[in-house]
């Protein structure tokens, strides 16, 4: 049966939380187009970079070469855009950067599968096959968990996870919203921790080894260093996201009354039981293709000269691709046996119909990727960081207090720069020797870097995929923009902050051990 939420609160009714987040969201949506308000920073970029220059910016710190995988002396100065070079960059790089934007590519070849799945009715049977055996309590907590941890397959979760709990929640009378919401904080603001060893925690861990040996040629820590943290963290975390979702965004969302077309009862037909069996053969099929491009010694997709399937190997680079394969071959399985999909012009046109919705989607990541490249050939979002380091390292506070410093350091440079690489680059260097020198292990500083460097993914613009949310939130609030996603995500942003700093604080006052 459908759950039943009031209708929103009055302006009486609503608490202040409430009326600030109305604030927020009206305010947000009175903001110029996404496209203008990257066209303006673009502007402004432009001209900072061009004072900055003119003023001698510049900073010189101990930085990671990937080059040569060694920590070594950096100077960084800034770069005008206003000269010759920074002229030319802006006019030949706009197709260069364009293509180089993985997000553009990723969403298109994982449409190419979505699209099909979506058109034939898998992915609705799919949702409603999920309500029909997740107990209803435990649904939001459930996809909220399932978030967190699609980690481990990269983008995946933007793509798949993040729309499925909106359908999730449409289809049991929830407001939508409050899924994508939902689906967004679990995947964005939860991204650095998992129950498992992720990719890129190979690259963070040999990151920090650099960064400890300036002070101790002799201290390392493994890829399981922070793993009982992280286990933890996504407990908590999930916990926490669907309080949030149930006790203050659905309150403040009340009963869904748009016109996006509301699932009837959450009963499967014989059809959609054939289809989705066919479905499962199509995903066997797949998996074991798979298994075979990668498990053999030799595989294709293994890594050529390690032999390693995960981390840097053609399989964990080429994975939204095998996620599209699944989503496709399943798709056409479920439509033929379903009798939704009957041919492969069927299919072609679910294909097209499903990257021709991305228009808008594709014009604003041209937009967004010519202000990255921008911002970062202007060299100010290290000047920022480099700065910020310095002036922590100097105010001389107790550990625990210039520990959470930095969480908070992280928070305000996860704003400019998203990539959590290239963040660590810049900090590790400076900040892991600095709380060495202070008593403090390598392995909590990483750990107190994973907190840093999540929860402000769901707010900030620069994450590539914070224009695909706004435009999914469009499909179910014709109103929508990005004051509505900003107000639904400030609760999980505040919150994920406030209790994970706290567990963060607590586990190092407690000397809890971090990890294997």
């Amino acid at each position: 049966m459908s759950a039943i939420h009031p209708p929103p609160a009055t302006l009486e009714d609503k608490t202040v939380m409430q009326r600030l987040l109305d604030t927020v969201e009206r305010i947000g949506n009175r903001v110029p187009h996404p496209v203008m308000i990257f066209v303006y920073l673009i502007v402004f970029v432009v001209i900072l970079s061009a004072l900055l220059t003119a003023f001698g910016a510049r900073v010189t710190y101990q930085a990671y070469n990937p080059a040569t995988g060694d920590i070594e002396p950096a100077t960084t100065a800034a770069r005008s855009l206003l000269t010759i070079d920074g002229l030319r960059f802006m006019f030949t790089g706009v197709v260069p950067n364009f293509m180089g934007f993985n997000a553009v590519g990723v969403i298109i070849v994982a449409m190419v599968g979505v699209g099909v799945a979506e058109e034939a009715g898998l992915v609705k049977a799919l949702i409603r096959k999920l309500v029909i055996v997740a107990p209803p309590k435990a649904l939001t907590y459930i996809l909220v968990f399932v978030g967190i941890v699609s980690s481990i397959a990269a983008d995946a979760g933007y793509l798949v996870l993040i729309p499925l709990a909106a359908a999730a929640f449409l289809s049991v009378g929830r407001h939508p919203l409050a899924g994508l919401s939902m689906g967004f904080a679990a995947v964005a603001s939860a991204f650095m921790v998992n129950v498992l060893i992720v990719p890129v925690d190979g690259i963070l861990t040999e990151i920090t080894n650099d960064a400890a040996r300036l002070v101790n040629p002799n201290v390392s820590i493994d890829l399981a260093s922070n793993v009982w943290f992280s286990i933890a963290s996504v407990a908590m975390l999930t916990v926490l996201i669907g309080v949030v979702t149930e006790y203050v965004i659905e309150p403040r969302l009340g009963a869904y009354v748009g016109d996006y077309h509301v699932p009837g009862e959450n009963v499967l037909s014989d059809d959609e039981y054939k289809g989705l069996r066919a479905a499962g053969l199509g995903f066997i099929g797949v998996m074991v293709l798979i298994g075979l491009l990668v498990l053999p010694p030799g595989a294709p997709l293994r890594n050529p000269e390690t032999g390693a399937i995960i981390g840097a190997s053609p399989f964990m680079g080429s994975l939204i691709v095998s996620i599209a394969l699944i989503f496709l071959v399943c798709g056409i399985a479920y439509g033929r046996a379903a009798g939704t999909m009957s041919s492969a012009g069927e299919a072609i046109a679910a294909i097209q119909k499903s990257i021709g919705s991305l228009a808008g989607l594709i014009l604003l990541l041209l937009v967004i990727s010519q202000f990255i490249a921008i911002f970062n050939y202007s060299n100010m979002a290290t000047l920022a960081a480099v700065s910020l380091a310095e002036f922590l390292g100097g105010l001389n506070m107790p550990t625990v207090v210039l520990l959470v410093g930095f969480v908070i350091a992280v928070f305000g440079i996860d704003l400019i720069i998203t990539a959590a690489v290239a963040k660590w680059a810049i900090f590790a260097p400076v900040f892991v020797p600095l709380l060495m020198q202070l008593g403090v292990e390598p392995v909590t500083v990483l750990a107190a870097y994973r907190v840093g460097d999540s929860p402000m993914n769901s707010i900030t613009p620069l994450n590539a995929y914070f224009a695909m949310i706004v435009t999914f939130a469009i499909r179910y609030q014709k109103d929508a923009g990005v004051g509505t996603v900003i107000a639904l995500m400030l609760p999980y942003v505040i919150a994920i902050s406030v209790v994970w700093t706290m567990l963060l604080a607590a586990w190092y006052l407690l000397g809890l051990p971090w990890g294997l």
